[in-house]
């Protein structure tokens, strides 16, 4: 047991003690003894001492792990005891015992019922940049001291809105933001209590706490990953983007990936087209805002716009093609035609405008033209890969097969 000042600032008599590691219950006469060897140590200090910057307690070195699901940061950061420690192998006494299942009556600062500080030293803190679903149920952005009630079969995992205590020495219930059960697991041997993501999705992750041979996973997912862009993209466009053609082209194609908030991508699109001393007039930004009018229901604008795109003095034969690609992709058979042959007539017989017609003409029906073109097409192919899809395309055709 060592006899450490605190960490933070100004030192209290309880923090003289440095439970470094585990909530054990001392037998109350050690408890007095160290309690008074404390005071001992306080009379020698000056009441104006400053914090020093000292090994770490127990040698449990900090860490931190840190992931993002979509906007959200998630980050928790602890301190890392070890198996093995000064010569002697715990192997097989760390849970229910070096840390005990459910409450410990930690003899120290009239904590009669206090849970694990899930690490070792300060406080184990779980910090998320905005409101996250723990185990599918709400906590709000924010830092949390993060403690555990170990058991055989089932860890309960509190959150407490006190994050920057030394342990569990001061855990008050009243505190606790969150209580969620979950079920530990047998993994690999850890040497080093550690914290990993063993999860990584755009809209959950899991972050499982590793030590020894015991894993306690704890799922996190957010709700509308896809929400909290938009809205950051609404802000964001109130600074230097706002005059950015590209950045409000890639604002309004964002809404066209999500199927939502069309309106406001209606606004980006246009301002990106045609807002003074900003917008830019390209086939990039007219695509993007003929696409968004096509979403939003107003197929004769969008194709008003489309045929401006395909003339406009940026537009090269490939990126009519993708767009009427784009438009197959999406079911629209006819608005993908209409794109190709516009293709056709702003580049006759360039590649891939025939490619595009004979998949046009495929979509909509029509074997006799898509075959036609198809051929063409093939003696135009640039490389093998267009070569291969092709005979490939023009095999349906044959028999009859093709996509519809």
């Amino acid at each position: 047991m060592a006899f450490r000042p605190s960490p933070h600032g100004a030192v209290p008599t309880q923090a003289i003690l440095d439970f470094s590691e585990h909530p054990m219950t001392r037998p109350p006469k050690w408890n007095l003894v160290l309690k008074l060897a404390a005071l001992c140590c306080l009379a020698t200090l000056p009441m104006s001492a400053q914090s020093l910057t000292l090994p770490p307690s127990g040698d449990n070195q900090k860490a931190s792990v840190t992931q993002h699901i979509g906007l959200v940061q998630v980050t928790v950061s602890y301190s890392s005891p070890r198996v093995h420690r000064e010569g002697r192998d715990r192997t097989g006494k760390i849970w229910g015992e070096l840390v005990p299942y459910g409450f410990s009556d930690l003899g120290f600062n009239d904590c009669k019922e206090c849970p694990w500080r899930a690490g070792a030293n300060e406080n184990t803190v779980f910090k998320t940049t905005h409101d996250v679903q723990i185990e599918g149920k709400p906590l709000a952005a924010g830092s949390y001291g993060l403690h555990m009630i170990p058991g055989a079969d089932k860890f309960t995992v509190i959150f407490s809105k006190e994050s920057s205590a030394w342990g569990s020495y001061w855990y008050n219930p009243q505190q606790d933001a969150l209580r969620v059960d979950v079920k530990p697991a047998r993994g690999e041997f850890q040497e080093w209590l550690t914290y990993e993501f063993t999860e990584r999705e755009p809209a959950k992750a899991k972050v499982e706490l590793r030590w020894e041979n015991l894993r306690v996973p704890i799922a996190i997912s957010v709700d509308d990953p896809n929400e909290l862009y938009f809205q950051n993209l609404k802000k964001e466009m109130h600074g230097a983007p706002g005059f950015q053609w590209s950045d409000l082209q890639s604002a309004a194609q964002f809404t066209l990936q999500t199927g939502k908030h069309m309106d406001a991508g209606l606004d980006w699109a246009q301002r990106a087209v045609g807002a003074p001393f900003v917008g830019n007039e390209n086939f990039q930004t007219l695509s993007t805002l003929g696409l968004i009018q096509l979403r939003m229901g107003n197929g004769a604008a969008a194709q008003a716009t489309f045929d401006k795109a395909i003339a406009n003095p940026s537009a090269q034969p490939t990126d009519a093609h993708q767009l009427g690609r784009q438009l197959l992709q999406q079911g629209r058979k006819a608005e993908a035609l209409s794109i190709f042959q516009s293709n056709a007539k702003r580049f006759p017989g360039q590649w891939p405008v025939n490619a595009g017609l004979a998949r046009g003409f495929a979509a909509n029906g029509d074997t006799k033209k898509a075959l036609e073109y198809a051929r063409l097409a093939l003696a135009q192919a640039p490389d093998e890969p267009s070569k291969k899809a092709l005979k490939a395309l023009i095999d349906q055709l044959e028999k009859g097969t093709a996509p519809k």
